[in-house]
């Protein structure tokens, strides 16, 4: 994964983070949006940032255990609409994924 990141104006900053001939994982999308979520200034009290940061890596672990269920769900789906329109031999292929 490769990521940028642009300081623009003050308080305005732009994230750029990108994969190469792959999308991204359940673990690196689970830490984009805990970026998101849970933001620490640098000048916040030390037992404060570390609080802040304990709390950022329990969010980033669940978020990620929930999207590794989406995934898992959603190729379930795919499988069973593969099976329906008569592709047996690509939902058993999707099984391998």
């Amino acid at each position: 994964m490769i990521e940028g990141s642009i300081g623009i104006a003050p308080g305005f900053k732009v994230d750029v983070r990108t994969t190469s001939n792959r999308g991204f994982t359940p673990e690196e999308l689970a830490q984009q949006c805990a970026d998101k979520i849970v933001a620490v200034s640098d000048t916040a009290p030390e037992p404060v940032r570390a609080q802040a940061q304990a709390f950022k890596s329990q969010v980033e672990q669940l978020v990620a255990a929930y999207l590794k269920k989406v995934v898992q769900s959603d190729r379930i789906t795919v499988y069973n609409a593969l099976q329906d329109a008569g592709h047996p031999e690509l939902a058993e292929a999707l099984k391998g994924i």
